[in-house]
Formats: C-alpha cells, sequence, structure tokens
C-alpha cells in the first residue's frame, strides 16, 4: 500500500523545497540524500519510487528532522503570530449586511458546489491536457462541465481523468455535488462553530478534526497534521513537524465559512480563519486562509468583484509572497488580451511551484475573479483553465461570485446537475444546500448581534 503525502521518502524532496524557500541552506542535506541513492525533485502526485527508496526510509525521516531543526532567519514581513500579523494589517472597515443576506449564502453554498464539481474531473491535469481535451471534445474554450462524450482515445490515454471524480463529476454523471474535501471543510467549519463559537481554539479544530474527520480524506498539510495529532504533538508543532506542505492551498480551502458568518467583518474572519490555519500551515499558507475568509465576508455586502478584491487585500500582509501573487493576478486580470496571455503570465511567474502550492492558486483566484467581473461561468472556468488545484480554485472563486450574483445569477446550466446537495464523508451524509445555508444564517445573525 501506497499512502502518499505521508512518507519520509517522499516528503523529503517537498522539505528541500520548502526549506529553502524559507531562507535555510539545505546543500549539505541534499548532497547527502542524492549520495545515498535518493531523488531530490519532487513528485507532483506526492509519491515517490517506492520500491527503491523504501530502504532509505531511516535516513529520509533523519533529515527531516534535521531540516526541522535548522531555524530559518527571520523575516518580520511574515510574521506566524496573529498579535504581530494585526499590528502589520492595522484596522479594516466594517460594514453592517443588508436584507439580502440569506439570498447571498444561498449563493455562496451553492457557487462553491458548482466551483468545485467544475474543476474535480481535471484536477492534476496541467493546463496544456485540459486545453488539449477541451479541444478535442468542441468545447474549448471551456463554458460547461466537463464531458467524455467524443474524447478520443489517445487524448484519454494521454491526460486521463482524475481517477476519483470521472464517475460523479462529468457533465453526463453529476447528480448532486459529489463528496470533496473543498466542501467537507466548509461543513466541518460550520459544526466547529455551532458547537465552540467564535471563541473556539486551534485545539478545538484538532480534536473535531479527530471526531468527525477520516484521515484518508485529508492531504498534503493536512494529512502531515493530522498525523502530528495522532503522535501527540502539540499546536503550532503539527503545522511543522515533518509538514513540507505547510505553505500550501489546504488552510485556503477551510476558511469560506469564517468570511459568511462574519459579514462585512473581514479582520474578525480572518482572526477565526488564523486559528483554524494554524493547526497545519504557517506563513503564506496561513495568510491563503485569512484572504480567503476575508473574500467570503465581503461577499457578504460589497456590490462588486472589485470591491471584495480591494477589502480582502486589507488583511494579508502587504511584504509577503502571497500578496504579490494576488497582485498579480488581478493585473493579469485586469490588463490581458486574452485568457490565455493572462495565464502565460501567472505559470511563467509560479510554474515552478507544485500545483498544490498556495501561491499560483491565489494568483489564479485573483486573476479569476478580476477577469470574470462578477459573471459566473465565465470566473469559475478561467479558474479551472488554469490546471493548478482545479477544483479548489473552482470553489473559492465560485463561492464569491455566487454570493454576488446569488443562485438565480449563477445559472440552471451550472445549479440544475448540483440539484441543491452537497454529499460528504463526514457522519451524517449528504447535506441539503438550504439546510446548510439556514445553519450559517444563524451563526452570521449570532455574530452580528455579539454572542
Amino acid at each position: 500500500m501506497r499512502l502518499t503525502w505521508a512518507q519520509p521518502e517522499d516528503l523529503l524532496a517537498h522539505e528541500l523545497v520548502q526549506s529553502q524557500a524559507e531562507g535555510k541552506d539545505v546543500s549539505a542535506v541534499r548532497d547527502r540524500w542524492v549520495a545515498a541513492g535518493g531523488d531530490p525533485t519532487p513528485t507532483a502526485s506526492g509519491a515517490s519510487d517506492g520500491p527503491r527508496l523504501q530502504p532509505l526510509r531511516p535516513l529520509a525521516g533523519a533529515l527531516l528532522d534535521e531540516l526541522d531543526a535548522t531555524p530559518a532567519p527571520p523575516d518580520p514581513a511574515q510574521p506566524d503570530g496573529w498579535a504581530d500579523l494585526a499590528a502589520i494589517l492595522g484596522s479594516v472597515a466594517d460594514e453592517q449586511p443588508g436584507p439580502d443576506l440569506g439570498v447571498r449564502l444561498a449563493g455562496a453554498w451553492t457557487g462553491r458546489a458548482a466551483g468545485c464539481v467544475l474543476g474535480k474531473p481535471v484536477e492534476k491535469i496541467p493546463r496544456q491536457g485540459i486545453e488539449a481535451i477541451l479541444r478535442s471534445t468542441g468545447r474549448w474554450p471551456l463554458d460547461r462541465y466537463f464531458t467524455a462524450a467524443g474524447l478520443p482515445d489517445d487524448v484519454a490515454a494521454r491526460w486521463p481523468w482524475n481517477r476519483r471524480s470521472a464517475p460523479t463529476s462529468l457533465e453526463e454523471n453529476i447528480a448532486g455535488a459529489p463528496e470533496d474535501d473543498d466542501l467537507n471543510f466548509p461543513m466541518l467549519a460550520l459544526l466547529l462553530l455551532e458547537r465552540h463559537g467564535s471563541g473556539f481554539s486551534t485545539e478545538d479544530v484538532a480534536q473535531l478534526w479527530l471526531d468527525q474527520l477520516p484521515a484518508g480524506r485529508v492531504f498534503t498539510a493536512e494529512r502531515a497534521a493530522y498525523r502530528n495529532l495522532l503522535e501527540a504533538y502539540p499546536v503550532p508543532e503539527t503545522a511543522r513537524r515533518r509538514n513540507p506542505f505547510r505553505e500550501w492551498i489546504g488552510a485556503l480551502i477551510r476558511a469560506d465559512v469564517y468570511g459568511w458568518t462574519n459579514p462585512g467583518q473581514p479582520l474578525r474572519a480572518a482572526e477565526l480563519a488564523w486559528r483554524d490555519a494554524r493547526l497545519s500551515h504557517t506563513r503564506n499558507g496561513l495568510y491563503g486562509a485569512m484572504w480567503a475568509a476575508a473574500l467570503g465576508s465581503a461577499a457578504m455586502v460589497a456590490d462588486s468583484v472589485e470591491s471584495v478584491l480591494d477589502t480582502a487585500s486589507r488583511v494579508v500582509p502587504p511584504a509577503s509572497a502571497l500578496a504579490d501573487a494576488i497582485e498579480l493576478g488581478r493585473r493579469a486580470g485586469r490588463d490581458a488580451d486574452t485568457l490565455v496571455d493572462g495565464l502565460d503570465e501567472l505559470h511563467a511567474r509560479y510554474g515552478g511551484l507544485h500545483w498544490v502550492h498556495v501561491l499560483p492558486n491565489a494568483a489564479t483566484i485573483a486573476f479569476a475573479l478580476e477577469r470574470g467581473q462578477g459573471r459566473f461561468g465565465d470566473s469559475v472556468c478561467a479558474a479551472v483553465t488554469a490546471g493548478w488545484d482545479t477544483d479548489s480554485v473552482g470553489a473559492t472563486v465560485g463561492a464569491v461570485v455566487g454570493a454576488l450574483v446569488g443562485v438565480e445569477g449563477i445559472g440552471q446550466r451550472w445549479t440544475a446537475p448540483i440539484d441543491g446537495r452537497i454529499a460528504t464523508s463526514l457522519p451524517g451524509g449528504e447535506q441539503r444546500i438550504d439546510d446548510l445555508v439556514a445553519r450559517t444564517a444563524r451563526l452570521a445573525q449570532d455574530a452580528g448581534s455579539g454572542r
């Protein structure tokens, strides 16, 4: 059995990249690994050549621990602690939600589900593969769910669908939103707030994971943190020990509900997202969660994509790499003559990073929102066509635009297959979107009344 994102011989190459990005000197560790026969090049799938490298597992573990124990040069522009972050960010003005909050929440949940489903079958397929699939099925540029109808055998062989997702996420077989971690985590955040209120701790998040979340349905940084919890490491060591994915996208996908339940309070939403994110992420991984929560908060009150993006940017440390990624995405979305030109610019900057890293995906979210300008289909299709973490960026973009336009504005092409239903691997099984909206609205009302 090969367990991805967990075995030391798989993690080490990713840790070499992450440690170097933090300013650590990794040359000696890399040389020892290569001399022993290890591969210093990270894989896209999270799994290396298992049988060949398995004898090197003890060495890989020792080298991971050595890198963990090596201090990174301090970077005051990218702190992990909330007090230091809050001092950098300053104040962000709050806005009162209007009477259409329920409409916006319904749009956000539905848009998140639709955008996620759009990206599911092509998750892990690079940008050029997505374009090849679309051209060969007569659907370039993307403007609806993917289909296998008419897909030539040679294209299908070269760019195979995501194995887990194709049976439930192609146009011809969607029957409600299928289970996905991008949908499990918003439901889990909802339950967290219902049980503990806005005063929850990171330890409360950890306990809820252990109680409710199947270990096999978490990936990258979440899988590393889950393992660390089971080995009894405390927060925030759970985010740092043998976790080369600590600046990837996982915390960002967990944050929407903190924004939806704090409409018009982006800094408050960002603080809640930070509390959740520090279980598994550091630096830009934390900031991605804060940004996503602020996007959700602003989308509950704003009247334009520009306003949402402007507000959410205020909760991101201005000297951080995430701030640079968001600004690049926004500029490309505004200025590029064509979709392809804009994506070329993003890939020229971030094409060397892993497809799950937070930086290319945050840039993609900002790009897709700017380019789509509140048009649901244009926005989620731009996000997915970029070819990084397709279901995650589709979900985040879909939630923002869905909140702005409501379910009717999303349109039947996208909403009819979802049928108001979301499957989940959490206890309780399939959820009705109407029920999720009602629960979210109650929490938002409690936040507005100070409870």
